[in-house]
Parts: structure tokens; sequence; C-alpha cells
């Protein structure tokens, strides 16, 4: 390319200024060669999924050296005694050796990556060991009453400490449990529900009171609970102790637990489901009852759930409010009414084995009434957004046909006013 100029001196600059751009055009950047030291093998990718049986391997021969390290500290080198003493040193001794194993084989970061994953399955393990053991212990002690079907049928109008099994049982306490249960469900679900769409979807100061209120209702110890509806309810309203007294201080205790629950879940709703639906031209509440409560349907129940398992279990606020009852009482309105866990706690109590069986029997019932009610739950909002019933596809598919036919009469050629005589209309044979 050729520049002229009028000044000598700007010619030289200008070619030089050309030089260095075509210079760093043409540029390029250079590696520096790597030293031949063996590292030029590319890196193997780290599988991150399955066991490998050097990794099985390695467990169990960390696990064969915690056991011998605690068995020579406990009955050998050491006057070290007790139980859970010896199975926390072994177990720390296991995480030591089987750290050691990783590394002779893995980085840093793989060591530290296998280690968290045995920790936790560790404590997965321990937990899930202690629930079984519950479960198992509370089955085996009451199976000497379960067999019986006098157990589920009978009250204990007629039943002493001293008589067997095959006499009484606890068609009071399950039928009041189940009273009392629904009873706080039909008062706790709405306002709780109601409560967290208030939360969820309003702004202002009183929506952070409500949220510091409801979340020092969490902390509310029962008895505090029962006291509040017994002095309200029976010693100033002058009703007399029943099973709706005892719902009453139930659902005191679950309300915050489902608000909180709901509220976390309404959170995670798509803002975009909300926005479309008011792009739309739906109003709010429409919204919140068309789009953000189905899509959180499965969150709900199980927020439900946690209320459910927290009511169920409570006997002081029963104890205050119901009261204590050997007989069969359907009334909620009425009479003394009694519940499971006040039951079992009457149960076992007694120096009687007949009777402590009743109460381990009594507690299966329990775990196996929430399993059912947890099981119902699942059933009812275990679908995730956008997952029909059989019956709402059915709907759905009418409806579409419906408005494929309107869609075509709306296509449908319209005649003209000023069509030439003798043209034949839409539908009709020329």
């Amino acid at each position: 390319m050729t520049v002229l100029l009028d000044k000598p001196g700007a010619t030289a600059t200008t070619a030089a200024a050309t030089t260095t751009a075509t210079t760093a055009t043409t540029a390029t950047t250079v590696l520096p060669p790597r030293p031949a030291d063996g590292n030029d093998a590319p890196e193997q990718r780290r599988g991150l999924g399955g066991v490998s049986r050097g990794e099985v391997l390695n467990l169990a021969g960390a696990a064969v050296t915690g056991l011998c390290t605690a068995v020579l500290l406990f009955g050998r080198l050491a006057p070290l005694s007790g139980a859970l003493g010896f199975y926390v040193v072994a177990y720390l001794v296991f995480l030591g050796a089987y750290a050691l194993l990783a590394w002779l084989e893995d980085d840093g970061p793989a060591v530290r990556d296998r280690l968290m994953t045995v920790v936790l399955w560790s404590a997965a393990l321990l937990l899930f060991t202690g629930l079984v053991m519950v479960v198992v212990y509370t089955f085996w002690r009451g199976k000497d009453a379960l067999p019986h079907l006098n157990f589920f049928t009978e009250d204990m109008t007629r039943a002493g400490p001293l008589d067997p099994i095959s006499v009484g049982g606890i068609a009071h306490a399950l039928i009041g449990s189940v009273i009392m249960i629904a009873i706080a469900l039909a008062i706790t679900i709405p306002l709780g529900v109601a409560c967290a769409v208030y939360l969820n979807q309003m702004r202002g100061r009183f929506v952070r009171f409500v949220r510091t209120v409801v979340e020092a209702m969490t902390a509310l110890p029962s008895i505090v609970a029962g006291l509040f509806v017994y002095a309200t309810w029976i010693l100033i309203l002058h009703f007399p102790k029943s099973g709706l007294a005892a719902g009453l201080a139930i659902s005191v205790m679950m309300l915050p637990i489902i608000i909180r629950a709901s509220d976390v879940v309404l959170r995670l709703v798509p803002g975009n489901l909300t926005e479309a639906a008011e792009a739309l031209g739906a109003p709010r509440w429409r919204t919140v009852w068309h789009v953000i409560l189905p899509t959180a349907r499965s969150g709900l129940a199980t927020a439900v759930i946690l209320g459910t398992a927290r009511g169920i279990g409570e006997t002081s606020p029963v104890l205050l409010t119901a009261g204590y009852t050997a007989s069969l009482n359907a009334d909620p309105t009425d009479g003394p009414m009694i519940s499971l866990p006040l039951a079992v706690f009457t149960f076992v109590k007694s120096p009687e084995p007949a009777m402590i069986a009743r109460g381990f029997a009594a507690a299966a019932v329990l775990m196996a009434l929430v399993l059912v009610l947890f099981t119902i739950a699942r059933v009812i909002g275990g679908r995730g957004p956008g997952q029909l019933t059989k019956r709402q596809t059915r709907r759905a598919a009418r409806a579409s046909r419906q408005d494929v036919a309107r869609f075509d009469e709306m296509d449908a050629p319209v005649p003209s006013l000023f069509a030439p005589a003798g043209t034949p209309l839409p539908g009709e044979n020329p």
C-alpha cells in the first residue's frame, strides 16, 4: 500500500506503523516445549459412579484394622473399657487407615472425596440402624398382643391390670386418635396453607411480624399449648374436657410446622409460571388457586405429613384437655377421650407384663397409622407438576377436541353479500 503525504517525517512514521501492524497480524502464540519428565501421558478420567474392587478391599482392610486396634487397646495394651469407647476408637482408626490406603492410590482431592463419602454413608447407616432397631424392638415387645383380634375391637372397660391379653384392647384410643387428628387437620390445613400463601405473596412489615410469630411458635412446648387451651376453653368458656379441646391443642402444635414447611415449598415454585398467568390477565387469587397450589401440591402434602407426625404423638395436651377414659367415646364434643400416645404411656408405666405388652402393641399400631397417613398423602400429592390423572387427561383431550372443532368453524369461508347470482354457497354442490 502506498501512502502519499506532504511531510517527509510522516512517511517514515506511517511506514513503521504499517510494518508493526502487519507483524502483529501475522504473529502467532507459541507454546514452550514441555520437559520430557514422563508427565506427557494424558490424564485419566476419574470414575464418579460404582465401587471398584480395590475400593472394596480398602474398606475391608481398614475395617479389620480398626477392629483389631480397638481390641488391642481395650483388651491388651491399655486399661480401657466401655462399649461406646470401643466403637469410637475402632471407627476413628478405620477412617485413618482408609485415608492412608486411598492416599497410596489417588491424589489429595480424591482422598478427601472418598473419606467424606465413607463418613456420610456411615452416618446414614447409623441412623437407619437406629430406626430399624426401634421399629423391630417395638413390634417384638408387642408381639403377644398384636395377634389377638380383641386388641383392636375392644376397649379397657372390662379389663383390669391382672387380666390376660385376651381381654380388652385399644379401640377407644385408636378411634380417639383418629378423631383428634381429623379435627386438628380440619383446622390447620386451611389456616396453614392460607398463612403460607400470605407470607409468600404479600410484602410489608406485618408479613415480617407474622413470620417471626410463626418461627417462635415452632419451639413452643406442648405443655404450654395444652395449658393455653385448658385455660381458655375449659376454665374461661366452661366447656367440658373432650376430644374437640384436645384437637384444638394439637392444632396449636401442628400449625407452625405446616406454615413453615408450606412457605418453603411455595418459594420453590418457578416465578415464570406466576408471571405467565398474570400476563394472560388472571387475577392473583386465580393464579394462586390454579397455578401455584397445584404446582406445589406434592410439597404441601409433605408439609401436612410433618404436621401430622408432630401432632399424632402428643401426650401432655391430650391429658390436660381430654382427660383419660377406659371406655369408648366417639363424641368429640362431650366427655373425656384418650389417644394412642396417652394409652401407651398408661400401659407401659404399669408393672404387669400384660399391660406392658399392650403398651408396645399400641405403639406399633401408632407407627403403622403414621405409615398409612404418609402413604395416603403421597398418593394424593405425589404427582409432580404437569402430571395429570386419567380423569384430568380425558377432560383435557375432550376440551382439545372441542377447541379444534370451534377453530374449524371459524376458518370456514363466509359467503359474500356481493357474490354473483348462481354462485353456490359453501357446503352446497355446484
